[in-house]
């Protein structure tokens, strides 16, 4: 299921960051501790009575050293390319001033729904600032307080209305879907088309449920896939579509709706920080993951090339150390028959399944081997396992005291767990519960 996008829109100084801590609340706290994982505020998740949505803060885009109008600009035309609804946010205590006009012009070119909030009404005696806004022409304008919390209920239950009402394309459950992500110029466009090309049984683009994804289902070895393709749908000409964060925002909306994704690095230019960024979030959407190394072509090799660069890509991404490697290149198409493989053990191992009792002779083998930690004078007691859920393969083992479960250990179960199971290409979920 793809989750609605919210943006949240405006000038500077208007709070725009303090509504998205308060939308996403403590999840943008919650800081899984996996060396390596670099996170960027950028984009969130939220949730609101029934809905699931993802928020936009427009804030976190740097657009650099561009003219102060020019950045807002660049900024509300990245959040419209990508939301379902935008919240235009303004500041009560200032009043409407030439900077949101501006921004009101280019909301109302993009036909985009648009909710109104006007921030820092801390108070009721405030709340008489608020007509003015309605001059912007975007219907009645709410008084919110990010400060305070205030407000916030009756501005996601306004965001709430122009939700899509569909999840867009379905497919079977025995589909297999796939992403390429990467940041540009990485070949994502190249492999998709060589592995098309080679199996030539490409089926009908489908627009998917993404603005930007175009969804192209084939088979092969009587298996059916479906790819789903955000590389090289560029509007020329503007500016942001070389901005890194703009990349990132459509490798989300592709992650989500993916079973398998592939992280293309470009062999040439070896890795670099927005490559750990992008795979940093489908390692946290739970996600299957196959790094591929592209334009492997254009490296000279001795015997020694490939465990160096594979050493470099495992010191570099220490989150992925179940992802496979592969090594190929889409333009000469070599080693491009390495991948399909790769994409149907990941995704079989995304859904593995394991009998409890098995798992549990397997934890209790560990516990014998490496005995529990002990904190304070307590000592962790495990009493049993079981898997509740697949993509990704989910534990819960019940305990004495979660709390005693400490990161080490449990990375030591997770290890022991893979050693007996597998679970290559998959990341694996481990969470301790008090046995009631």
């Amino acid at each position: 299921m793809v989750k609605p996008v919210i943006a949240i829109v405006g000038r500077p100084n208007v709070g725009k960051s303090t509504i998205f801590n308060r939308i996403v609340g403590e999840r943008v706290s919650i800081v899984e501790d996996v060396p390596g994982v670099t996170r960027d505020r950028i984009y969130s998740s939220g949730e609101w009575l029934t809905y699931d949505f993802n928020v936009i803060d427009t804030g976190g885009i740097d657009i650099g050293d561009e003219p102060f109008l020019e950045q807002i600009r660049q900024q509300a035309e990245i959040a419209i390319d990508e939301a379902d609804v935008i919240i235009f946010l303004t500041n009560g205590r200032e009043g409407v001033t030439a900077a949101d006009e501006e921004v009101a012009k280019i909301l109302y070119k993009s036909k985009k729904p648009v909710v109104l909030g006007v921030n820092k009404i801390d108070n009721p005696e405030m709340r008489e600032q608020v007509y003015d806004f309605y001059s912007l022409g975007f219907g009645e304008p709410i008084p919110i307080s990010g400060s305070h919390g205030l407000g916030l209920g009756d501005l996601l239950d306004e965001a709430a209305k122009f939700f899509p009402k569909t999840d867009g394309q379905d497919y079977e459950e025995d589909v297999i879907k796939f992403s390429l992500i990467g940041r540009p110029n990485v070949g994502k466009s190249s492999l998709v088309n060589a592995i098309l090309g080679e199996e030539r049984v490409i089926v009908s683009n489908i627009a998917g449920t993404t603005r930007d994804a175009v969804d192209s289902p084939y088979t092969y070895n009587e298996q059916k896939y479906v790819i789903i393709d955000t590389a090289g749908i560029r509007k020329k000409g503007k500016v942001y579509e070389t901005t890194e964060k703009y990349s990132v925002l459509r490798a989300l909306r592709a992650i989500e709706r993916s079973d398998v994704v592939l992280v293309v690095i470009n062999a040439e230019e070896g890795i670099i920080e927005q490559d750990k960024k992008i795979a940093g979030y489908a390692h946290e959407a739970g996600k299957a993951v196959v790094i591929v190394v592209n334009k492997w072509d254009a490296i000279e090799k001795d015997e020694k090339t490939m465990n160096v660069f594979e050493q470099k890509i495992r010191d570099h991404f220490l989150f992925l150390t179940y992802a496979p490697i592969v090594y190929l290149s889409a333009k000469t198409k070599k080693r491009i028959n390495t991948v399909m493989p790769m994409i149907d053990m990941a995704s079989e191992n995304h859904s593995r399944r394991v009998e409890t009792s098995v798992l549990n002779d397997i934890i209790m083998d560990a516990v014998a081997m490496n005995p529990t930690p002990t904190d304070k004078g307590k000592r962790l007691k495990i009493y049993y396992a079981t898997q509740v859920s697949v993509k990704p393969p989910t534990f819960v083992i019940f305990v004495n005291e979660p709390e005693l479960l400490h990161f080490s250990y449990e990375r030591f179960l997770e290890n022991r767990i893979r050693d007996a199971f597998g679970f290559e290409g998959t990341p694996i979920r481990i969470y301790a519960r008090a046995r009631q």
